[in-house]
């Protein structure tokens, strides 16, 4: 049996070494388009900021080394050009000699990846780059050796855009970051973005939110770019990081049925509509896990599962792909942020009835040395109680926490759930009562109308109304330093004294710090025959989305103050 890869990065590379595994006869050959093969894509950003110093660490193998230990064939810089489906072969080019050949097979695996989207604006020159393979990376540091940018511009706010800005920050380039949307990481929702940008901010980078690039040009060895409301801004160097797109122009000329954004289409066996071709990685429309919807979700950890299941089934295993939930994580500076499942907006849009439970807590616990808050948000279906995702935000043990989610996703575990873990313990690295417990724990109470909720967008319009108090349970002190407006004061220690100077006849919506103080004075004020609604996310919540809404407002998109 002969079998042609085309792209041999994660998925076409994991593809390889397990149809060698299971079938040590089978002649098996990589065509990748790049000069290199199974190299660490999501590490690139961290080679041009010097945290991985040598560029030999980015690639897990090389042609001769994949060879040496599978005997197989890796072709870099060849370039697959056509597939002939009816007669199995393809047509080839060696991109250094310029050479063209055809070569059979019996199966053929497309992994072509996705490429970076270019828009009509973009001029491609010296000082303008894009970052997908190792190439892209060693221009990228090569360039800023030998020219020692002051300022870059990075358009774009997800995954890669926000891990240039880190690294070129961290060199000393003073970074602004172009977001089309109104927040960063569109993976999480804008209450949790708001902390990546408070440490962003933190750091220097400028963020022009909402805000998008109608033109470039060069003025000098300055790249010029002309913002939707008229403001400008120069650089030394920038890096467009909108997004991908699935690479699947040579599928379209085969003939292959595509889907969403021009995805590939295939089944859970990763076949494509024309027999005995498969295809995987990001260039493949694959099942949500979660809403069972048809999407484009690029990311190794799927593509690198999805090169074993078509090995499985080429090799004559019965294997599928149960799909995606997109999970993730991000470091950022010092923050990290993960996700798994779908977000708030996300939940809306598929026309979910949805609960949120949002609460923050330590990493560990708070007596140990050095514990760090944590944020967590958890959406579930109304009435089933269905996880349907999770974000967290914090600086230790975000991805334990993101990756027990996910799990329990997986497994089909509901909200309330969680409470029942049996998670490891010791103070270095949790609570008694784990983050991940908690929310069950919140998740439980809610589903037994133990306790009610109240978000952020809800208290503009309840400070306008005449039937309810808005409570604040942390200490005087803590309540001077800062507090929402509207919200008297009680200390929970004095609530039970003091309860007399409640209303009862009104409804109390009660806000703490993170949560904890606010929920124990609800369920004194219900016992107490008030009707009572806890502040889900805290003060520190609040106080993170107000001060994003305050920066939004007294500044203009290009960072400049009122």
């Amino acid at each position: 049996m002969k079998i042609i890869i085309i792209g041999g990065v994660a998925g076409g590379a994991t593809a390889a070494a397990r149809i060698r595994r299971l079938d040590e006869n089978a002649e098996i050959i990589i065509f990748e388009r790049s000069g290199y093969i199974s190299y660490a894509n999501c590490g690139l950003p961290y080679y041009i900021g010097g945290v991985i110093e040598d560029k030999e660490d980015l690639t897990l193998q090389t042609p001769e080394g994949f060879y040496r230990r599978f005997r197989i064939k890796a072709k870099v810089c060849h370039e697959v050009t056509d597939i002939d489906a009816k007669n199995k072969t393809v047509s080839v080019i060696d991109l250094k000699t310029g050479m063209r050949f055809t070569e059979s097979y019996d199966k053929l695996i497309l992994s072509p990846g996705a490429k970076p989207v270019l828009p009509d604006f973009y001029i491609e020159n010296e000082r303008t780059f894009t970052l997908r393979t190792v190439e892209d990376t060693l221009k990228i540091r090569a360039f800023i050796e030998e020219n020692h940018p002051k300022t870059a511009v990075v358009i774009g706010g997800g995954f890669i855009g926000l891990e240039m800005a880190e690294n070129l920050a961290e060199l000393g380039v003073k970074t602004t970051i172009v977001q089309r949307g109104k927040h960063l990481l569109p993976t999480v929702d804008c209450d949790m973005a708001s902390f990546i940008h408070a440490s962003f901010r933190y750091r220097g980078v400028q963020l022009l939110l909402n805000s998008s690039t109608d033109k470039m040009s060069m003025i000098g060895d300055k790249v010029l770019l002309e913002i939707a409301d008229g403001q400008q801004i120069s650089a030394d160097m920038v890096v467009l990081a909108v997004g991908v797109a699935p690479e699947s122009t040579l599928a379209k000329k085969a003939g292959l049925e595509l889907g969403v954004k021009g995805a590939i289409k295939v089944n859970s066996k990763m076949e494509t509509s024309v027999p005995d071709i498969y295809a995987i990685g990001d260039a493949v429309q694959v099942k949500h896990f979660v809403t069972e919807q048809d999407v484009l979700i690029s990311l190794a950890g799927p593509a690198n599962k999805q090169g074993r299941i078509v090995a499985d089934n080429i090799c004559g295993l019965d294997s599928e792909y149960k799909g995606s939930q997109g999970s993730s994580v991000i470091k950022l500076f010092d923050m990290t942020v993960a996700t798994t499942g779908i977000n708030e907006q996300q939940a809306k849009a598929s026309g979910y009835e949805y609960e949120k439970v949002i609460l923050t807590q330590n990493s560990h616990a708070g007596y140990y040395p050095n514990a760090t808050a944590m944020t967590l948000k958890l959406i579930f279906e109304k009435e089933s109680f269905k996880i349907l995702g999770a974000q967290i935000v914090g600086y230790d043990g975000v991805d334990k926490r993101i990756d027990v989610i996910a799990t329990a996703i997986r497994a089909g575990l509901k909200a309330d759930n969680l409470k029942d873990l049996d998670l490891a313990y010791a103070p270095p690295y949790s609570s008694a009562k784990d983050p991940v417990n908690m929310a069950g724990f919140v998740s439980e109470n809610i589903k037994n109308g133990v306790v009610k909720q109240f978000y952020y967008e809800d208290i503009s319009s309840l400070r306008e109304r005449e039937d309810v108090i808005l409570l604040d349970t942390r200490t005087p002190f803590e309540y001077m330093r800062g507090a929402a407006d509207g919200f008297i004061n009680i200390p929970l220690d004095d609530l039970r004294e003091r309860i007399g100077e409640l209303d009862k006849t009104k409804k109390i919506y009660v806000m703490c710090q993170s949560g904890l103080r606010s929920y124990l004075a609800t369920r004194i004020l219900m016992q107490n025959g008030f009707d009572a609604y806890n502040f889900a996310g805290g003060f520190r919540l609040y106080s993170s989305i107000k001060n994003e809404e305050l920066l939004s407002n007294r500044c203009y998109s290009c960072g400049m103050e009122k």
